[in-house]
């Protein structure tokens, strides 16, 4: 099992209370020092998304650059895009290849690339895009084109539906050979199968419980035996998002995340990602999801639900994933009103205490499969 975080600069109305105009900036700045103390703490992975015109919810719409800086910040963790959009209307193809490259480039080979369409409608229509459903078709189209934008020499060009370009050499090429590994966001049982069949790694963002996701891994790891795979090689990979908040004393761990306000970034996630499907129930914005009650955050951890608590009781938590055939698990740490100070003690402690426990490996999945390859030259 690897371990991972997710950026997602949320600045919910509260920071702006607090600090006004500059809490965009204070929020940025925490997302950096977490990103530090992960690598420091022996986290495999920073995710960081990619969102537009999503007041509170996420202000990180341009994660090529924060990853940028993260590369010339960190020595050891590899940096994922959580995702690029790569339908053509928010990013040109031309420059998604160009970007993943240069970031490839700059973190000495550390770069993933987490890649999907986009899952709001708010975001979709501000790029003109007024179909959701078209926006399979652009993934599909542009995908292909990505990999053959980084092969050595001229690309040929391609007369699309949703581009047509001449053709050009696509500079620079990828430092990794042939390219960074791939991952798609998945949600549903036919985008985990479709990644599979693809041989691309999943990212999994989900509310979802371990009972609830297992059926959905088994039939990615069940389908990516017979993948065709649309880059150099597959990347066979859950990456599962979770909650963690892992304290000496798990009663204080339980009591910081009952006063996180969870429930609000739950109701914009809602509010927001409409093409998300919605639990019965769920309340229309700006009505408020129901926060949850300290005995309910106490079952949850009794049922290994999350990993909050104590390092043992965390990492039960990471037992049951891993059991469930999860590859990777990621942690949204700031997506909930937790202090920074806390946040960085529980990363910290969670990497001394729970990740020797699980990772014992030196390398990343995503390398090792690569490196083994039919075409793979040797490893140095």
């Amino acid at each position: 099992m690897e371990f991972g975080i997710f950026n997602g600069m949320y600045v919910p109305a509260t920071m702006v209370d607090e600090h006004g105009a500059a809490a965009e900036h204070v929020r940025l700045r925490h997302e950096l020092d977490w990103v530090r103390a992960a690598d420091r703490a022996g986290f495999k992975y920073l995710w960081a998304t990619e969102h537009h015109f999503l007041d509170e919810y996420s202000h990180l719409s341009a994660n090529e650059a924060f990853l940028g800086w993260c590369a010339a910040a960190t020595g050891r963790i590899h940096l994922g895009s959580g995702i690029f959009n790569i339908t053509p209307p928010v990013n040109h193809p031309f420059r998604t290849a160009e970007k993943v490259a240069m970031l490839d480039h700059l973190s000495g080979g550390r770069f993933e690339l987490g890649i999907g369409r986009g899952s709001s409608t708010t975001e979709q229509a501000g790029f003109g895009i007024d179909d959701p459903d078209l926006t399979k078709e652009m993934f599909d189209e542009v995908l292909p084109e990505l990999v053959r934008m980084w092969a050595p020499g001229e690309y040929p060009g391609h007369d699309g539906r949703f581009f047509t370009v001449p053709p050009r050499t696509v500079l620079p090429k990828p430092l990794t050979d042939p390219h960074p590994p791939l991952w798609v966001a998945a949600g549903s049982p036919s985008t985990f199968a479709k990644a599979a069949r693809l041989g691309l790694g999943v990212l999994c963002f989900t509310t979802g419980t371990v009972d609830q996701l297992a059926p959905l891994i088994e039939t990615y790891k069940s389908e990516i035996r017979h993948a065709e795979p649309v880059g150099g090689w597959v990347n066979d990979n859950v990456m599962v998002t979770s909650s963690m908040l892992c304290l000496e004393d798990g009663d204080r761990a339980r009591r910081i995340m009952h006063e996180a306000r969870g429930n609000y970034h739950k109701s914009l996630l809602f509010r927001y990602l409409d093409t998300f499907p919605k639990p019965d129930g769920t309340p229309t914005w700006p009505d408020l999801c129901e926060p949850l009650s300290r005995e309910e955050i106490d079952l949850a951890v009794e049922m290994g639900e999350w990993a909050i608590g104590d390092p043992d009781e965390c990492a039960r938590v990471v037992q049951r994933w891993e059991d469930a055939g999860a590859d990777q698990l990621t942690f949204g740490m700031l997506s909930q009103e937790t202090p920074i100070e806390v946040v960085i003690e529980a990363t910290e402690l969670f990497g001394r205490e729970v990740i020797p426990r699980f990772d014992t490996e030196p390398t990343w999945r995503s390398d090792r499969q690569r490196l083994a390859r039919p075409t793979a030259p040797a490893p140095n």
